[in-house]
């Protein structure tokens, strides 16, 4: 692009305008002079569309096209880039990219949830139509994840990825730490407070986070997207008891997203973890993202920053448009769809590793030995134990923590603490994640 030259806007057409798309519209309204600057040319909304016209969102749409169905953007001749806003893995997200790609459009998006289920086939859609599927802003909200592992770590082998991928997580397990409060309790007051929502399963439940994992895994490995293959397990059992042990410790208990390769086979798992509080992850609170890579030549580097909200996520969005104001298009997963390899996936019972457990027991005599004979029965070697008296009627918890053991044998011996008359409730193993 030569210094000087007269360029034609860059036109985009915006469909969805919750709280990332109203920051989309605020960010060129406000920096329209540095966007050009930066991109070599303007960058110009032609059209919007949301479900409801009326709605007062705080920002000026009068200048925009108004559309009712957001389909339609995709049929514009005035628009070269459609901003999905949407959000959800099908329906009206789905088929608005899908066209929009068909007829020669860029797409940007924040959809985690359609790129995990259908990334490959969009990428190969848009690779045919040669335009771009870009999506910075679908993991990690502000944080340049996206573009570090296409392109900054292009010329590294990367050995893993680590991820703490949904702020809303990270604030309740940081709130428990912090004052002593159960899971419950916690969840109420991050209602209360804006930072979960009213059915917050799709964020403690891990399914969020899962979405962004899948994504990462394909970028690190040029694996397809595989979600159904991805172990998902959220932070619902995680009790005040638990923090306060792993304290003791010296972890913190993170929701953590785990890629990697090893002999061969890909590892993708996401699942509440304790981690050292030394590390750089375990130092990562409230309802701060980070992802973690380790790879050859650059070794390991830690990416942080707000996963969420207004400002993060919508700067997310201007980094991929600017990027195709700049004509810089590459592929949605660092190598071209058909190069995308079918990931050899680790079984979960082969992963091998150290384990946090917890068991609700009666206070009764005996009941230490019998732990301790199921754990020689399948091979586990512990490694410490905290057990603290309480009333004598009610039970304690009993918490030990192990040498490295196969998965597969750590939950057969969590099968057999459940018939002990003496365990009262389900065990709760965490996977001790040491980054190294």
């Amino acid at each position: 692009m030569m210094a000087g030259a007269e360029q034609a806007p860059l036109r985009l057409g915006i469909a969805g305008l919750g709280t990332v798309g109203v920051g989309v519209v605020k960010i060129i309204q406000v920096h329209g002079d540095l966007l050009a600057r930066r991109a070599g040319r303007p960058v110009k909304i032609m059209a919007v569309s949301a479900r409801d016209a009326n709605k007062d969102r705080g920002v000026d749409l009068s200048g925009y096209a108004w559309v009712d169905n957001a389909l339609a953007l995709a049929g514009r001749a005035d628009i070269d880039v459609i901003v999905e806003l949407i959000g959800g893995s099908d329906g009206t997200a789905k088929e608005l990219v899908e066209r929009s790609l068909a007829t020669g459009k860029h797409v940007v998006t924040a959809n985690k949830a359609l790129l995990a289920h259908h990334g490959a086939a969009l990428a190969q859609l848009a690779e045919e139509n040669n335009v771009a599927l870009t999506y910075e802003a679908a993991v990690a909200g502000g944080v340049p994840i996206i573009k570090a592992m296409r392109e900054g770590f292009a010329g590294n082998a990367i050995h893993a990825v680590y991820g703490i991928l949904n702020g809303t997580c990270n604030y309740m397990l940081t709130a428990m730490r912090e004052t002593g409060r159960d899971f419950d309790v916690i969840l109420k007051e991050a209602q209360e407070a804006g930072y979960a929502e009213a059915d917050p399963s799709f964020d403690i439940d891990g399914i969020d986070a899962g979405h962004k994992l899948a994504l990462l895994s394909a970028i690190a490995f040029g694996v397809r997207l595989d979600f159904e293959n991805l172990k998902i397990e959220g932070i619902r059992k995680i009790t005040a008891d638990d923090i306060a042990a792993a304290d003791e410790l010296g972890y913190r208990i993170k929701l953590l997203g785990i890629a990697k390769r090893l002999n061969g086979q890909v590892m993708q798992v996401l699942e509440p973890c304790l981690v050292p509080r030394s590390n750089p992850l375990g130092m990562v609170e409230d309802v701060y993202n980070a992802v973690y890579v380790d790879c050859d030549a650059a070794q390991t580097s830690l990416l942080t920053g707000k996963g969420a909200g207004e400002g993060p996520t919508a700067s997310a969005v201007m980094a991929d448009i600017v990027d195709l104001a700049r004509g810089h298009v590459i592929p949605a997963f660092g190598v071209p769809a058909q190069a995308l390899e079918v990931a050899n996936w680790m079984p979960i019972d082969d992963i091998r590793g150290m384990y946090y457990l917890r068991l609700q027991v009666l206070d009764k005599p005996g009941v230490l030995a019998d732990v301790s004979a199921i754990l020689r029965d399948y091979g586990v070697s512990v490694e410490a134990i905290i057990q603290r008296c309480r009333d004598p009627h009610q039970p304690v918890p009993l918490v030990l923590t192990t040498h490295e053991v196969r998965h597969g044998d750590m939950q057969a011996a969590c099968t057999a603490f459940g018939k002990l008359e003496t365990v009262v409730d389900e065990p709760c193993l965490m996977r001790i994640e040491t980054l190294s």
